[in-house]
């Protein structure tokens, strides 16, 4: 085998009708050169200039050179081997990315399969690692609001990075060690793994031959690209090749996305259509352990720490982005790594034996892992991932004392008893598909379907019970505080199931109530139910600013004092502030409404008050 490095050992009520169910690098990994122009004071501001509030999201008048790249990427770079230092960060580029040393040590040991992979010729995969704490966010101005519109599971998680990795091992015999070993990476808060996939399929091979002028090149096509606004159809033109793609929205039903038309370009670029930004080839993720998908939705469920151990980084980071994306709508709320190493800065806190293991999702290929990670409950064994010719056979669950090594026999390997009954109907849907020669994207279509049916089934229950803890909408008075929600109360939820379980819509027979009990426990219901907190809470303040737009404030103020006058436009001034910073869904009418109100109340009083409340922010 070729060297490689890193070879080492709701009705009446305030309106809820919106709730939808809805992780030794030494001076190796220290950047060698950090090539490109040098930046000037634009590039420079970009990053530490405070984000102004944009005008809409595709148009943001106060755009600075390199604001639209950082829009899709944080950086590109190239990784190599170097005899002395080992794992090197080349390259980075724009050159004024911000890295800490510690980031750039994860990203040299992650851009390389393990010296077992054996991975000669070109590989794509993706990891993801944790950003440096302490570190200003640096954010195009209209980032944070393109995110609001996202699905929930596609929104960024500003604490990790994606790492999009395309890797080159080729024989040369002019080199000293006899190999020519290079990675082009892209670095991107985004989990859009197709598109980046595809682009670094459209550009690495050509970096590879024409180096860093092409780069240069390429970041200078990003950099022109539309801000990633969701739903809409966007044109991405990279390097003669125009991707045209759509990004999903929180609006879009579950299950469906407009299909993106390959469109006959005038000129003489090629226009390639991406069906999705996002999702994995699911069929073939989980072809491997085939008989066990309905075990391993409820482990994803309910947050277990798993482990999927593969021959190579490419069918781990695969394996743990299907295993992730298994339970949508739902968010996946733990850590998960698509790829992770015995170098891995996280390597010491998730395989200790001193406490359980954590809520987790690793992907590893070094045999290591097999003794390291023995006291984890759950480990999938996946070999070459290959579209199978014939019917899989039926593999029975293995005990984990069983799993010796890394080359031990596919499978899953856990003690779990699941809490459901079997679904035998999907298994022998998918079986007929590989006798018939069904195609694999079709194969993918009919198991997304059966997750997404399978999720909702479960969490339309929990969805319904939420929105009861709505107030009513009468207990919303204009001259009180917005009311509070009701407590979830376990109890209360549980006896709503009898009659309102998920019965109504899955024929799946099981213990339903355990399954719910375990996953009232876990941290996807934990991060579930927050961000529905957030959402009613945000629609009891807007039902509030209603309510004191439909109220005559100018003729409360003239039966008022001064003082008490004063102190009502201030705190419709708040109010406002607080529509718009924390995005509340009021209609624009409502905003206007509020402050001509608060114009005229202002207007009513003597001059020199109305002076100082004019200039008064808040």
């Amino acid at each position: 085998a070729p060297p490689t490095p890193s070879g080492s050992a709701g009705s009446g009520r305030g309106d809820a009708s919106h709730l939808t169910p809805h992780g030794r690098a030494g001076v190796g990994a220290m950047s060698r050169r950090e090539r490109g122009p040098e930046p000037g004071a634009a590039e420079a501001a970009a990053e530490d200039a405070e984000p102004a509030e944009p005008e809409s999201p595709s148009h943001c008048p106060s755009l600075l050179p390199w604001d639209r790249f950082s829009a899709w990427l944080h950086c590109v770079c190239v990784v190599g081997f170097d005899l002395e230092l080992g794992q090197a960060v080349e390259v980075i580029y724009p050159p004024h990315s911000k890295l800490t040393d510690k980031e750039k040590t994860n990203i040299c040991y992650l851009s390389f399969p393990d010296s077992n992979s054996g991975c000669l010729g070109d590989t794509q995969f993706c990891f993801r690692f944790r950003r440096s704490p302490g570190r200003k966010v640096s954010l195009c101005c209209f980032l944070d609001q393109l995110d609001r519109d996202l699905p929930v599971y596609l929104k960024k998680d500003s604490a990790y990075y994606y790492g999009y990795v395309y890797f080159r091992q080729v024989r040369d015999k002019s080199l000293k060690r006899g190999y020519f070993q290079k990675s082009l990476v892209l670095i991107s808060k985004l989990p859009y793994v197709h598109l980046f996939r595809t682009m670094l399929k459209q550009i690495a091979p050509e970096y590879f031959e024409k180096s860093e002028a092409f780069l240069e090149a390429v970041c200078s096509d990003i950099d022109h690209w539309p801000p990633p606004v969701p739903g809409k159809v966007l044109q991405l033109p990279i390097m003669g090749v125009i991707m045209k793609l759509r990004i999903p929205t929180y609006r879009d039903k579950p299950g469906t996305a407009p299909i993106v038309h390959n469109m006959h370009q005038a000129d003489a670029q090629i226009s390639m259509a991406l069906p999705t930004v996002h999702e994995v080839d699911l069929f073939r993720c989980f072809c491997p352990v085939f008989f066990h998908i309905q075990m391993l939705w409820e482990l994803v469920l309910l947050g277990e720490p798993l482990v999927v151990m593969a021959p190579s980084p490419a069918e781990s980071s695969e394996a743990v982005l299907a295993l992730v994306s298994c339970i949508s709508p739902l968010k996946y709320c733990s850590d998960f790594r698509p790829y992770f190493t015995i170098h891995d800065s996280e390597f010491k806190e998730y395989t200790t034996r001193t406490q359980a293991p954590p809520s987790v999702i690793l992907g590893v290929t070094n045999p290591f892992f097999a003794k390291t990670l023995q006291h984890w409950p759950h480990i999938i064994r996946i070999g070459d991932i290959k579209l199978p010719g014939e019917v899989p056979k039926q593999v029975k669950v293995k005990k984990l004392k069983n799993l010796k090594t890394l080359d031990s026999k596919p499978g899953v390997y856990t003690s779990y008893k699941p809490y459901l009954n079997k679904d035998e109907e999907i298994v022998k849907q998918l079986q007929k598909g590989v006798q018939q020669k069904r195609p694999t994207e079709a194969q993918s279509v009919i198991l997304r379907r059966y997750f997404l049916e399978l999720t909702e089934s479960f969490i339309i229950p929990l969805e319904r019970y939420v929105a009861s803890l709505m107030p009513l909408q009468k207990c919303i008075s204009p001259w009180k505080r917005p009311p509070q929600l009701r407590q979830f109360s376990q109890d209360d939820f549980m006896k709503t199931l009898e009659k309102a379980g998920p019965q109504l819509t899955s024929g799946l027979k099981g213990d339903w109530i355990g399954l719910y009990r375990h996953f009232l426990k876990s941290p996807n219901f934990d991060g579930w139910f927050r961000s529905r907190q957030k959402e009613m809470t945000q629609k009891l303040e807007a039902l509030h600013l209603e309510a004191l737009c439909n109220e005559n404030l100018v003729f409360w103020s003239q039966k008022h004092t001064e003082v008490e006058t004063v102190d009502l436009v201030l705190k419709l001034k708040n109010k406002l502030l607080q529509a718009d910073r924390d995005h509340l869904p009021v209609k624009t009418d409502t905003l206007k409404k509020l402050q001509t109100h608060i114009n005229d109340i202002i207007l009513a009083l003597p001059d020199d008050l109305q002076d100082i409340l004019l200039k008064t922010g808040t």
